[in-house]
């Protein structure tokens, strides 16, 4: 079986062939993204709106293997990468809301990600009982000697599986009436990204000073007050009834 590989983003018409035996095996832990399926190289992401949870989640997916290069490198903290084990597969991206944490993620969810990874592998959608792979996207691992497409993990121990008896056309139909393709500048997404985030840190850093600063205050002016309290309360103590001089004289006596 020969696969066609394109030389260059820049030279569309110079194509060569590639035996498909020479791609890096999925069982070394090391997972290729399908070509696409007539040689060429096409633009954009896909994006799918999950509507399991609510907020909504948002997934989405290269569209071929050069596509899926920017979103390895570019993808935020908060995705969570996806993969058919064993066999190639799209890669897919759930970019959680905030608060869910990626070992933690609904099963509804889980599900829709793994249905639409299904559904987006050759060979993997023919088949049942799959086992689908996922773990956080600052996981994984891209060395020089991998081919376009291809990565593999800095901790196995971060990589967790979920099973898939079979294809739910109802879910995967679900999530493609929502699906969208889009042009992005995934580095400049990122970099926006980041100045938000830093942005809203500032703030935050901002108003928890200004907090602390009127807390000090109120805890000064309570001291303060406690003090002048205890002035007057002291002297109160410390101040003796006066005797009458016959008082006085009977005490001497």
């Amino acid at each position: 079986m020969w696969w066609f590989k394109q030389r260059s983003l820049r030279a569309p018409k110079e194509l060569w062939l590639i035996p498909r035996k020479e791609q890096v095996s999925a069982r070394a832990g090391i997972f290729a993204t399908n070509y696409d399926r007539e040689g060429t190289i096409q633009d954009g992401s896909f994006f799918f709106t999950s509507t399991v949870v609510d907020p909504p989640a948002t997934i989405y997916m290269g569209k071929d293997k050069f596509e899926n290069e920017d979103l390895i490198k570019y993808a935020w903290p908060q995705d969570v990468w996806f993969h058919v084990d064993k066999l190639s597969s799209a890669h897919v991206y759930l970019r959680m809301p905030d608060g869910m944490t990626w070992d933690a993620i609904p099963e509804p969810l889980l599900i829709d990600c793994a249905q639409l990874v299904k559904a987006n592998s050759i060979e993997g959608n023919k088949k049942d009982n799959l086992t689908i792979i996922y773990t956080p996207a600052d996981n994984l691992k891209k060395t020089g000697d991998m081919a376009v497409g291809q990565v593999s993990f800095h901790n196995d121990k971060r990589v967790k599986r979920v099973h898939v008896p079979k294809r739910e056309n109802v879910i995967v139909n679900r999530l493609n009436k929502t699906k969208v393709e889009r042009q992005v500048d995934h580095e400049q997404e990122k970099i926006e990204r980041i100045k938000k985030e830093n942005a809203a840190k500032r703030a935050a850093a901002a108003a928890k000073k200004k907090a602390d600063a009127e807390l000090a205050r109120a805890r000064e002016a309570e001291k303060a007050a406690r003090s002048y309290d205890t002035l007057f309360t002291g002297e109160d103590d410390e101040e003796q009834p006066r005797q009458s001089v016959q008082e006085m004289m009977e005490d001497f006596m």
